[in-house]
């Protein structure tokens, strides 16, 4: 059942005085469970999670989303925001649901080197609309993700040793806080905000809208080399050394993978455990070229993907799917990731070892990543030179199996791993999300601001953070 003004959608008369009536004279369009557009909005990347909400509220306009905070909070019910349906773990089970798929206004200024973007926009649509202009924006690997999820959550992508945090390339927000306020956040108005926004996800408010600074970039030397499963143990060795010396106009990642037939794969990588190597080059071409030959000359590769690019197709580095999977995944920080603990991880997850995770992947970050562009961010894991991240597909009856495995790597790592997480990585939710996600001091001060701007704890995403950190 939807609920809705206007001439797109009969409307539905709800009981006198019920939280959908209230909502359906104030928005435009209100959904109910049962209805096509109920599921549609509430549908997940995670096949596994299936958000089960009172409602759903398509926001066109800021103005619907602080009226439906409004209405909300005065019915003590509890909201929560969805987009393109990456990231979400929660069944938000109660609540009213934000969807702002609809908010997908997208204007680049080319002078300015910005660009305005809606909450419902993906990178794909960004890529797109600044490459005519010789621009970029710092998407992350895959560009079907929503750009203001992963801008609020950090943003560490394919460009991140040489460009840095993506959050660092915000100027402002729109959002709605829990007091269902429209407000606009930046450096230089409600600064506090405009640091919990960058990195602390969506514990202080619904952004609706980001002005985003663009960088000058038409192309990349970028691709992946992969590495059949005799060669996966020397070339991790020889990967993880080589990272090491890369200079900070190049980022890379290593991926340990187990590929099961799925469209758009090639026949040869799968059924077996093989060694995908990605680079991103964003120097001058002939010198990533030199820097990628160490990788090349050491064994010959199932296939060599690595060349000029626009970067616009900066998504085809790690390929990742876009149709929806029931998967697990995990996530660890390293500070370090010396020859033996290149060993442990080849135990735990390489060639011979009991994994059933689909992907084990290392990322090198560091570089450009550690240094602030705009101040201080709620963004805390900007010093981990490493992280691990691990994808199991989840077949019929396999569930505890791949959550027990992921848990053995995780256990496995301990002895090298830090505290700590990214908030876009780490897979819970609730309070134990927070604790992984943000350091003590972050949390406390993400939980005061929290309070400031949503003193009834109306917003889903704040009561995260007040969870871990209460007032005495």
């Amino acid at each position: 059942m939807s609920l809705a003004t206007g001439a797109t959608t009969p409307a539905v008369a709800p009981a006198a005085g019920s939280l959908e009536a209230a909502l359906a004279a104030a928005v435009p369009r209100v959904h109910l469970p049962g209805s096509p557009a109920y599921d549609e909005l509430t549908a997940t990347m995670n096949a596994l999670v299936r958000p089960t909400p009172a409602a759903v509220v398509e926001a066109t306009s800021a103005d619907d989303v602080a009226r439906t905070v409004r209405i909300a909070g005065a019915f003590g019910v509890p909201v929560g925001v969805m987009s393109t349906g990456h990231g979400t773990e929660d069944t938000m089970a109660g609540a009213v649901v934000v969807a702002t798929r609809a908010l997908d206004d997208l204007v680049v200024r080319p002078a300015e080197r910005t660009a305005r973007i809606g909450a419902g926009v993906r990178w794909r649509d960004v890529l797109a609309a600044a490459a005519p202009h010789g621009l970029a924006g710092l998407c992350g690997s895959s560009p079907s993700v929503g750009v203001v999820g992963f801008l609020t959550g950090g943003g560490v992508g394919p460009l991140a040793r040489s460009h840095g945090l993506s959050a660092d390339h915000v100027v402002s927000f729109e959002v709605v806080t829990g007091d269902g306020q429209i407000r606009h956040a930046s450096a230089d108005s409600e600064p506090d905000l405009y640091w919990g926004l960058r990195g602390g996800k969506g514990t202080l408010g619904i952004v609706t809208s980001v002005e985003l600074e663009l960088v000058e970039l038409r192309e990349v030397y970028a691709g992946s080399l992969w590495f059949d499963e005799a060669d996966v143990p020397a070339m991790l060795r020889t990967w993880a050394v080589w990272s090491t010396l890369l200079p900070d106009e190049g980022t890379t990642s290593a991926a340990i993978l187990r590929l099961p037939p799925m469209p758009d794969v090639p026949p040869f990588l799968t059924g077996k455990t093989v060694l995908q190597v990605r680079f991103v080059w964003t120097g001058d071409p002939a010198v990533g070229e030199e820097m990628i030959r160490a990788m090349r000359g050491v064994v010959t590769p199932l296939a060599d993907t690595v060349a000029l690019m626009p970067y616009e197709r900066i998504g085809e580095v790690h390929a990742d799917p876009d149709a929806a999977m029931p998967m697990r995944t995990e996530h660890v920080l390293l500070d370090d990731l010396d020859p033996a603990g290149v060993e442990r991880l080849l135990d735990l997850a390489g060639p011979g070892s009991a994994t059933v995770q689909l992907m084990v992947e290392v990322r090198r970050t560091g570089g450009a990543l550690e240094r602030p562009l705009r101040g201080e961010t709620a963004f805390a894991a900007r010093d981990a030179r490493w992280f691990v991240f691990m994808i199991g597909l989840v077949l019929p009856g396999t569930d505890e199996l791949v959550a027990a495995d992921a848990r053995r790597i995780v256990d496995g790592l301990a002895p090298i791993a830090r505290p700590g997480g990214m908030p876009n990585f780490v897979p819970r939710y609730g309070a134990e999300w927070a604790r992984q996600a943000f350091p003590a001091r972050t949390a406390e001060r993400l939980a005061a601001l929290s309070r400031r701007y949503d003193p009834a704890g109306v917003l889903l995403g704040g009561r995260l953070v007040r969870e871990l950190s209460p007032l005495p």
